[in-house]
């Protein structure tokens, strides 16, 4: 491909794509029931591997991919890449390359700008309906992360890697100049998504896609149909056949021939600490088969933390909380990933007092749990069995070290996988639901003596080897700025009065270290560094008449 550059071109200005409110008797509202009725009404659908464009069918393979909150149906059946797809698969990445490397800049970046366009606008409603139907999400949760959210890693990512290439030196030695070239890494970069936002299933292949690389893109079996929907839209926006390669399939199998491939330069993974931590170690069992020093990517567990002070307004941190603990079923990974995950919620010790309990639990016992469809449920089923049995069974070892379940505690998996919000009151500060992830609608309170506001801090930070995000609740600013001091690593997004979930694209930068991930900071600059090799280049423009300096004339 060869084209002349005749311009310097900047791309348009970008805004976070507004969020509708689906409100009852709203056009949006209309839009959607009629996007749902139609998705129940064609389903089940066929999903194919995709490789270089070619739809695969005959791997011999196929699984479902159930509707959690009616699990006798499902709501696609898809083929599972077997090991000739995987490989077709990476041939196909690697062929693809040179010609999409070479694209010029400002015609890859239109493509992705169509494609948020195409998410925000066409296929809205559709992708919205998929999320709420395959993830479990109520019409809201899917609004915000479907729609909105891959808009906006679509269009500030263009934003961002115009200014990343932008960055060139500031200093020129006379009759030369200096110039950085940011090529894509060297080979392909393998992305492993999750199952509980579709907008990282589009972001984890879509950000080194972006900058030049081309992707082998292994989705979450429990996301399967809203993932391929995403891909379908970025081919429809202009990304070349080959450029990602859709290999849905076990993901043990697909991800263990990937990084045994010579030409694995990166990963992009969304997903457990325990797969991370065992894929980091098999990648480097592997190095002396790659060409270069992989780059690993990765967001994994959390268990992110509430702490109110005496100071603050109660009525505030309750339904904070409330939200932060109980939307989409406490499966949050933006923001807190599960939310409870949370190590817990640390409240002052009037927290004791009946009336800031009952303003609590009356809240509480607000939440409707059911089927997303009907939108007036607020929580919607978990994903699916392991994680309602993973979550009952939580409830119950909490329990049977002394726990006090305030309320909820139960669950229904008869139809769909539902489980009440549960409130569990701890007296033990190291008991199993204030360590350990969970990644369900359960919140473990722990009281403490407000003259302990500092030693409960240093506990917070000691307790959990996760460091996602968390919160600080306080109308004292010393409290707060104390709290942030203890709390420097024990999160990577921390907010003041606000829960901590909900990170914004361009706005609040995600990402955690200890356990928690690599920090790279999706939704920003930085995780654009990790996808490309800068290369310096110098041009001399004045030829050399000697090669003496002048320290060697005597």
């Amino acid at each position: 491909m060869s084209t002349p550059q005749l311009a310097a071109f900047k791309v348009p200005a970008v805004e976070n794509e507004p969020m509708r409110s689906y409100a009852a008797g709203s056009a949006e509202r209309k839009g959607l029931e009629a996007a749902l009725a139609q998705m129940q009404q064609e389903l089940p659908f066929e999903v194919p591997c995709i490789n270089s464009g070619d739809l695969r069918l005959g791997t011999g393979r196929l699984a479902k991919q159930p509707i959690p909150s009616d699990h006798a149906r499902h709501l696609c059946t898809y083929h599972e890449a077997d090991e000739a797809t995987v490989a077709s698969a990476i041939d196909g990445a690697l062929s693809a390359k040179a010609e999409w490397e070479a694209m010029p800049w400002n015609d890859r970046a239109a493509i992705f700008l169509r494609a948020a366009e195409l998410v925000s606008g066409k296929y809205r409603y559709k992708l919205v309906a998929a999320t709420m139907l395959g993830q479990g999400k109520n019409a809201w949760q899917a609004e915000i992360d479907a729609a909105a959210e891959l808009s906006d890693f679509f269009r500030f990512g263009v934003k961002y890697v115009e200014e990343l290439y932008a960055q060139q030196p500031p200093k020129n030695s006379a009759g030369s100049w200096n110039r950085v070239e940011y090529r894509a890494l060297e080979g392909f970069v393998l992305a492993v998504s999750p199952f509980n936002f579709t907008a990282i299933g589009g972001n984890l292949p879509g950000a080194p896609a972006l900058v030049g690389n081309t992707v082998v893109w292994k989705p979450s079996p429990a996301a399967t149909y809203s993932n391929y929907l995403v891909y379908q839209i970025l081919a429809e926006a202009g990304v070349p056949p080959g450029v990602i390669q859709f290999v849905p399939g076990p993901p043990a199998e697909v991800v263990a021939q990937a990084i045994s491939h010579p030409s694995f330069t990166a990963l992009h993974f969304t997903g457990s600490t325990f797969v991370f931590k065992k894929l980091w170690k098999d990648i480097a069992a592997n190095l002396d088969k790659y060409k270069g020093y992989p780059r690993i990517v990765g967001e994994t567990g959390g268990k992110n933390f509430h702490v109110i002070h005496k100071s603050a307004e109660i009525r505030n941190a309750v339904l904070q909380c409330v939200r932060g603990g109980f939307e989409y079923q406490g499966a949050h990974i933006m923001c807190d990933k599960n939310v409870l995950r949370c190590r817990g919620y640390m409240f002052p010790l009037r927290f004791g007092h009946l009336d800031s309990r009952n303003l609590l639990l009356s809240e509480v016992a607000k939440i409707k749990v059911g089927p997303p469809s009907d939108f007036s449920n607020f929580m919607g089923p978990v994903i699916g069995r392991p994680a309602y049995d993973k979550i009952m069974g939580f409830v119950q070892k909490a329990k049977d070290a002394g726990g006090e379940v305030l309320i909820g505690g139960i669950g229904d998996d008869s139809k769909g996988y539902f489980i009440q919000p549960t409130i569990i009151l701890t007296e033990d500060p190291e008991s199993i639901t204030m360590k350990e992830e969970i990644f369900g609608p359960v919140i473990t309170v722990y009281v403490y003596d407000d003259a302990d506001y500092e030693k409960t801090l240093e506990l917070i930070d000691n307790t959990s080897p996760y460091a996602l995000t968390g919160s600080i609740f306080a109308a004292d600013r010393k409290a707060l700025l104390t709290a942030t001091n203890k709390l420097r690593n024990a999160a990577g997004n921390i907010y003041y009065n606000e829960k901590c979930t909900g990170a914004v694209v361009g706005q609040q930068p995600f990402g955690g270290a200890r356990a928690s991930g690599t920090n790279d900071k999706a939704g920003s600059i930085s995780i654009f560094y990790r996808f490309v090799s800068a290369r310096s280049m110098k041009e001399n423009f004045v030829g050399l008449e000697d090669f003496q300096y002048p320290s060697n004339l005597i």
